[in-house]
């Protein structure tokens, strides 16, 4: 497998048109502009396809109400209607989208040798899974005479690239990001250039499959995704980007960690499929930034959480470990809470029933439209680990499961940082109480309403705690305790407690 040097002019990787015939294998980069892999096979063979490869591996084990797959499937039919209009504004018309359905390991080799390839062109994933699949893939290429070249298209900075003086790896984030920031130049912002090469678009062979019609082709149903909230494809991506670069972004320092105000970007599942590039999203907040004035602290912060994503995407690839083990070793000492009981608290937090309005807010968001404000990820993360003692593993596991924007860099990152496993300067004994945090971001308990109504009635100042509301208060509601709501299903002080017991096994 070669896989290109990033310390190496981009446009030097492969001389022009040397190639006759390559494949573009597209996973998680489902967009036309500012593509690494696509951009370097149009500039180095004659003829180009692209395929996206169902793969069945990954979507057997799904419920086949997915949001994710019916994202996916949506950004496809936007990424072939854009290859068809590029190839037939070069001359080259019927330029679209291949597509397959079977195990990547199989039909990527199979199509290649199918269409006469000289090489296959892929934008590197860094998750384990995705690299021992990318290896084989490789090697079974290799067998047939096939080159298959890798482009850095995820990230800015790949895991060797941003290393401490001592060569080693970060395990903070602050450090990582100061040399991150220090090792930038405008060279690693530079866009990939598509649409002047479109006369190497190759016509789709007749009898090679586009994008299905419709989602049953593949053995899934609409999910109900709200294309209003979560609009998909790269046009989603580009009107999702315009509205928060209209004025927003100016505040999102001051905005981004209250889940009732529309503060984020939203962008977060278009960064995980690749219908934005990171290098587009990081040019926008960098000139904000350089140009300065009121709006630049809220560009800054805005470019630390996109660095965020760097930072966990190199802890994955320097420590593939951590995919199920803790960062720090010693904290895999810990004894989680198991049995009955604990499984019963873990049915209650995933269904958004532990008696903390702001929790349970939360797990409703993420089950109802997976979605969850980042903010609440550390509040719910924090709850299952040090209120409820049970193991993080199973948090990320839910989450997984749930989250539109699921990335196993990110998530596994979260969670740890979470559970204090991770790669965090603060000590173990950071506990989020769920009440105060309601009370500090969600004061008003506008965001609590909507997703836990039969809190709406109470007043602001009972809803972060309806178990402390007056029995006036619950009477003018109409609310009853215990039969509208639950009790809180563990007393936060008390769990407080159990937790620094708990984590003493990781103290020296």
């Amino acid at each position: 497998m070669t896989v290109s040097d990033p310390l190496r002019p981009r446009e030097a990787a492969l001389p022009r048109r040397a190639l006759g015939r390559a494949l573009v294998w597209l996973r998680r980069d489902l967009r036309l502009p500012d593509h690494a892999a696509l951009h370097q096979a149009l500039r180095a063979a004659r003829e180009v396809w692209s395929v996206f490869v169902f793969d069945r591996e990954i979507l057997d084990p799904l419920p086949r109400r997915d949001r994710r797959v019916e994202f996916i499937w949506r950004s496809l039919q936007a990424l072939d209607a854009e290859l068809r209009a590029l190839g037939e504004a070069h001359g080259r018309p019927g330029a679209g989208l291949i597509t397959r359905h079977g195990r990547a390991l199989e039909e990527l080799p199979r199509l290649a040798l199918q269409l006469g390839v000289d090489a296959v062109f892929t934008n590197l994933d860094p998750e384990p899974a995705a690299q021992r699949r990318d290896a084989a893939v490789a090697e079974a290429l290799r067998t047939v005479g096939i080159a298959f070249h890798g482009f850095k298209d995820q990230s800015i900075f790949e895991g060797p690239e941003v290393l401490t003086g001592a060569g080693k790896p970060y395990g903070v984030f602050t450090p990582y990001k100061n040399a991150w920031l220090k090792a930038l130049t405008p060279y690693q912002l530079k866009a990939y250039p598509v649409e002047a090469h479109g006369d190497a678009l190759a016509a789709r062979p007749a009898g090679e499959p586009g994008v299905p019609d419709t989602l049953a082709a593949i053995g899934f149903e609409p999910s109900g995704l709200d294309l209003r909230v979560l609009p998909t494809g790269r046009p989603g991506a580009e009107a999702l980007l315009a509205d928060f670069l209209d004025g927003r972004i100016d505040r999102y320092d001051a905005a981004r960690d209250f889940p009732a105000v529309k503060g984020p970007s939203y962008l977060s599942v278009h960064l995980r499929f690749g219908t934005v590039s990171i290098r587009r999203l990081l040019r926008e907040a960098q000139a904000r930034v350089e140009a300065g004035g009121p709006g630049a602290a809220g560009a800054e912060v805005w470019r630390s959480e996109l660095i965020w994503r760097d930072f966990y995407m190199q802890v994955l690839q320097h420590h593939p470990r951590v995919e199920r083990a803790a960062f720090r070793p010693e904290y895999d000492r810990i004894t989680w809470d198991e049995g009955p009981e604990a499984d019963a608290h873990f049915e209650a937090w995933c269904a958004g029933r532990t008696g903390y309005p702001l929790v349970d807010a939360a797990m409703r968001q993420l089950a109802q439209t997976g979605y969850m404000h980042n903010r609440l990820r550390m509040v719910v993360a924090s709850f299952l680990t040090k209120d409820l003692g049970l193991d993080w593993r199973r948090g990320e596991a839910w989450f997984a499961l749930q989250l539109n924007d699921f990335d196993l860099a990110a998530n596994n990152g979260g969670w740890q940082w979470a559970a204090s496993s991770g790669c965090d300067a603060q000590p173990y004994f950071r506990i989020f109480n769920p009440v105060s945090q309601s009370e500090k971001f969600d004061p008003a308990g506008k965001f609590i309403r909507r997703y836990v109504p039969e809190l709406a009635a109470l007043p602001d100042g009972a809803i972060h705690a309806p178990w402390l509301a007056r029995p006036v208060d619950q009477a003018a509601a109409g609310f009853v305790l215990g039969r509208d709501y639950p009790r809180p299903i563990v007393d936060h002080a008390e769990a407080r407690a159990r937790t620094l017991e708990r984590y003493a096994v990781v103290k020296g």
